[in-house]
C-alpha cells in the first residue's frame, strides 16, 4: 500500500539579514502546534542579523510568534538547518542574479508501526518463526518555500520589509488554520514516550534528490 500523507506548502518572503530568524519562526511555530507533550510556550519575534541603524543594536519584525525551547533538541536542530539553508543560499547567492535566491525546507513527521514478518515457504517457514519490526511511516509534512530578496535602495528595502511581514504573518496564520481544521489524519498516540512522533528536517531535500539520481547513472 502506497503511503499516503498530508502536505502543506508554507512560502516565506525575507531579505538576506533576516532570512535565518524567519526560518526559524516558521520551523518554531510548526513544531509548537505538532509536538503533542505539554510544554512551556514562549515567544519569538525575528530580529535582522544586521543592524541598519546605529541608534539600533537589531532590528526585529513585529511578528511575535510562538516558541519551543524545551526540550532543546528541538530548539537546537531548528537552528541547525535554519543555519544550513542560510549557508547554501549565501553559497548560492552569486548565481542567483537580482531576483535573489530561493531555498526549502521540509518538517515530516512519522508514526511507528510495527509489521510481523516471517519466512512462510520451505521448512524454515515451517518452524513457524515470526518477528516484528518497526517501520517509521510518514504522516505529515511540512514545506517551507523560502525567497531571498537582496533590496538595492532604501526604497527597495522599505518594500521588502513589508512584504516580509505579510508573507509571515500569512505563514503563522496559515499553519493555526490547518492545525485546527485537519485533525483526522493525526495517528494515535500509543507510546508514553515523551514525544510520541519522530520527526525530520531536510533542507532542500529536492536539490539533493536531483543530485542523487544524477549520480545513480553512474553505478
Amino acid at each position: 500500500m502506497a503511503n499516503t500523507h498530508k502536505e502543506y506548502v508554507l512560502e516565506v518572503f525575507s531579505d538576506q539579514n533576516f532570512v535565518r530568524d524567519i526560518v526559524k519562526g516558521v520551523l518554531h511555530t510548526i513544531f509548537f502546534h505538532r509536538y503533542f507533550p505539554s510544554i512551556r510556550p514562549s515567544l519569538y519575534t525575528p530580529t535582522s542579523a544586521v543592524s541598519y541603524s546605529s541608534s539600533r543594536s537589531q532590528e526585529s519584525l513585529p511578528v511575535p510568534l510562538p516558541a519551543i525551547h524545551e526540550p532543546v533538541e528541538i530548539s537546537a536542530a531548528i537552528d541547525a538547518h535554519a543555519a544550513a539553508l542560510v549557508s547554501q543560499l549565501t553559497s548560492s547567492s552569486s548565481n542567483a542574479g537580482a531576483n535573489g535566491s530561493r531555498g526549502e525546507i521540509v518538517v515530516q513527521l512519522f508514526d511507528r508501526k510495527r509489521r510481523k514478518t516471517g519466512i512462510t515457504g520451505g521448512w524454515l517457514g515451517r518452524l513457524g518463526g515470526t518477528h516484528q519490526t518497526e517501520e517509521e511511516v510518514c504522516w505529515e509534512e511540512w514545506v517551507v518555500q523560502v525567497v531571498v530578496a537582496r533590496p538595492r535602495t532604501e526604497a527597495d528595502r522599505i518594500k521588502v520589509r513589508r512584504a516580509m511581514e505579510t508573507s509571515l504573518q500569512k505563514a503563522a496564520m496559515k499553519i493555526v488554520a490547518i492545525v485546527n481544521r485537519d485533525k483526522d489524519h493525526i495517528p494515535p498516540i500509543l507510546t508514553s514516550e515523551q514525544n510520541p512522533f519522530p520527526y525530520k528536517i531536510l533542507v532542500n531535500p529536492r536539490q539533493q534528490q536531483s543530485l542523487d539520481r544524477g549520480f545513480g547513472g553512474w553505478t
